[in-house]
């Protein structure tokens, strides 16, 4: 079953939203284990609020001696495990990453976030090495504006695809009001309160297209190399 991290070596990336956002819309057809591996806890924070999406249960870590033990314990109860990890290069990411199928890495379209991701881009190569393994990777654009881009944001963004070796996701997680409630009121982005909440249909819209990209990935119709 395809197991799947949630990595960056700088926080505030966007890693914990996207996984919880990937892991809504994939329980939408599958059951998934999300594995809150963040010392935070913000997965089971937010579980905690509402009852969670159908399909979707959250785990919370017990650290670097535990996770690949959890991972494979969740892989052979779900058809799709996610993990999201702590925004630091640890002993734990690189256990997590060896046992995954794909490493996504968020990053904003900041100069910092781009070279957080590239330095993950390379911890996971190691950890492909170490196990003796092509560990498939992805960068995923996060807080994008759906609009117009600042010019270094642009520009952020196009030398990241120009990368020999870097696969960057096409659809990008696109900063919307949807997302960050979920925080704040629990449930999936199909449970939010329209007459609360804006934009819901293009926030499930936008999930939808990165989760189908990902299944790709996994599938192997796109190269996706760290």
């Amino acid at each position: 079953m395809p197991v799947i991290s949630f990595a960056n070596s700088k926080g505030g990336s966007g890693k914990t939203t996207s996984a919880l956002v990937i892991a809504c819309e994939l329980a939408e057809a599958a059951d998934v284990i999300l594995i809150d591996a963040d010392p935070r806890r913000p997965l089971i924070g937010w579980s905690q609020l509402s009852k969670p999406p159908a399909g979707l249960r959250v785990v919370s870590s017990g650290g670097e001696k535990t996770i690949q033990d959890e991972i494979e314990d969740a892989a052979a109860e779900a058809p799709f495990v996610l993990i999201d990890l702590e925004g630091m290069a640890s002993q734990l990411a690189t256990f997590a990453m060896t046992a995954s199928d794909l490493v996504i890495v968020p990053a904003q379209e900041q100069h910092q976030d781009a070279q957080a991701a590239l330095d993950t881009l390379g911890a996971v190569k190691r950890a492909g090495r170490a196990a003796r393994r092509e560990i498939p990777a992805a960068v995923l654009l996060t807080r994008t504006r759906a609009a117009v881009k600042s010019r270094t944001a642009r520009h952020i963004g196009d030398q990241l695809r120009k990368l020999e070796g870097v696969h960057v996701i096409g659809p990008e997680l696109v900063e919307r009001d949807a997302y960050a409630a979920l925080f704040s009121s629990g449930g999936g982005l199909r449970q939010l309160d329209p007459q609360e909440v804006n934009g819901i249909e293009k926030a499930i819209l936008n999930a939808t297209a990165i989760s189908k990209e990902i299944i790709k990935i996994l599938r192997g119709g796109q190269e996706a190399t760290a």
